[in-house]
């Protein structure tokens, strides 16, 4: 498989973490979004919306094997590689952790991605100390709720015993939270499951 990766997409780092928790060979294609790559002719006939990652699956080399969107992705390789699973046994609890997953990847991740964040600061001008303000905000909005449902729990990842997709999710968004300078002391059950994931080598080897 090739994965069409910018190494700080938060979209592309949870792929890398799904390929390395089910242990399948992947080549890296990099496609560099500050140096507008995403954009090309070539990339956009892979990709039309010009977004990474995309997981081109195709062994024929004919193109008809890409996927983009990281948690269609993701769903593909737990249904075509099971195990590990990364989604839980019943139909509530693999709901609930979808519901996580997704809190991240719609709610906090599109208001903070790299194309918002250069849109406030060329077209609509805003300076880098209001980037940050406005980062944070929403940073702080998503994880408050997100420590506040996870506080309950006692297991050692998001959703039980061991990693998932809302784990997946979560530790590209706290990694980014860090690289913001976020004051993290309001979520200690984040940090923790942060710590525990990123003992692993599916999580460390992901890291940008």
């Amino acid at each position: 498989m090739k994965l069409y990766d910018y190494a700080r997409s938060s979209a592309a780092y949870r792929v890398r973490i799904a390929l390395n928790l089910k242990q399948l060979a992947y080549r890296v294609i990099p496609i560099s979004l500050l140096d507008g790559m995403q954009q090309s002719a070539e990339y956009r006939a892979l990709n039309s919306t010009g977004l990474v990652p995309s997981l081109d699956i195709d062994e024929q080399g004919n193109g008809e094997g890409i996927i983009g969107q990281s948690l269609a992705i993701i769903e593909y390789l737990d249904e075509r590689y099971p195990e590990p699973p990364l989604l839980p046994d019943t139909p509530f609890a693999r709901a609930r952790t979808r519901a996580l997953a997704l809190q991240i990847a719609c709610d906090i991740h599109p208001l903070n991605n790299l194309r918002v964040l250069k849109y406030l600061t060329g077209e609509l001008g805003v300076s880098e100390e209001q980037k940050t303000i406005w980062y944070h905000h929403w940073l702080t909005q998503g994880l408050t709720p997100l420590e506040q449902q996870l506080s309950t729990g006692d297991t050692p990842f998001c959703c039980g015993n061991t990693p998932g997709l809302a784990d997946i999710c979560l530790i590209p968004q706290l990694y980014n939270a860090h690289r913001f300078t976020l004051d993290m002391t309001p979520y200690p059950r984040l940090i923790a499951i942060e710590k525990t994931c990123n003992q692993l080598d599916a999580f460390r080897i992901a890291m940008p």
